[in-house]
């Protein structure tokens, strides 16, 4: 088996799982409507709670939380396992990956390609914040403790969710160089991940530049939905 295919058999089904959308599930088959055609249009968790509110929102978070942990659970094990045999290239792949850190970075990664571009949804999803927000809870306490920190105490002091969770994923990579968590591949590509996410805020940048970023409210706007 070469790194390509190994590639492959982890990214394949960590894209095909992240392109499952928890807000879409659940306000279809539990509300019988559309996220898409509520609130901001975005089919991810803070939208649904501020049209449906706090009901079905733990579901979406569980659907989300799954749909991201498995896979990239399953890409630490299936690199660090097969690494371990006798891989054409293994003797080089080890040389340069820790190679669980990395299957479980890289599948991560392709779990929030499927967030963000869903073949399910006409390549058209959400932004990645949770699907980013559990993978560091797989890959270690720490980078968790202070990406998710930093995310919760911007929330609450500035009440733009966008800027805490651009900001709280700038932290990912930072953290994992400064914790010694893996090399320049592994740091790369969790600062793909980031990358990404803010990426997909390119519009949430622009209201905020303009003072024009809506704050968020602990208490769900009424009637959007109902």
């Amino acid at each position: 088996m070469s790194f390509f295919l190994l590639m492959l058999v982890s990214a394949i089904p960590a894209y095909i799982l992240g392109s499952v959308n928890g807000a879409i599930i659940t306000s279809k088959y539990l509300y019988r409507k559309d996220i898409r055609n509520f609130g901001s249009g975005n089919p991810g968790l803070t939208n649904f709670y501020r049209v449906f509110g706090k009901g079905g929102a733990l579901l979406v978070v569980l659907i989300d939380v799954f749909k991201t942990v498995a896979p990239v659970i399953f890409g630490g094990w299936l690199f660090g396992r097969f690494t371990g045999m006798e891989l054409s290239d293994a003797w080089l792949f080890k040389q340069l990956f820790e190679v669980s850190l990395f299957g479980q970075t890289v599948s991560g990664f392709f779990v929030m390609m499927g967030h963000c571009f869903p073949v399910f949804y006409g390549f058209s999803g959400g932004k990645g914040v949770m699907a980013v927000g559990a993978i560091v809870i797989v890959l270690d306490w720490r980078i968790a403790l202070i990406a998710w920190g930093t995310f919760i105490i911007l929330t609450v002091v500035t009440r733009f969710v966008s800027l805490a969770a651009m900001i709280g994923v700038a932290t990912f990579p930072i953290a994992q160089s400064l914790l010694g968590l893996g090399g320049h591949f592994e740091v790369a590509a969790s600062a793909c991940c980031a990358i990404l996410l803010i990426s997909r805020h390119y519009k949430n940048i622009g209201r905020l530049i303009k003072g024009a970023e809506p704050k968020f409210s602990f208490r769900r706007s009424r009637g959007e939905a109902s």
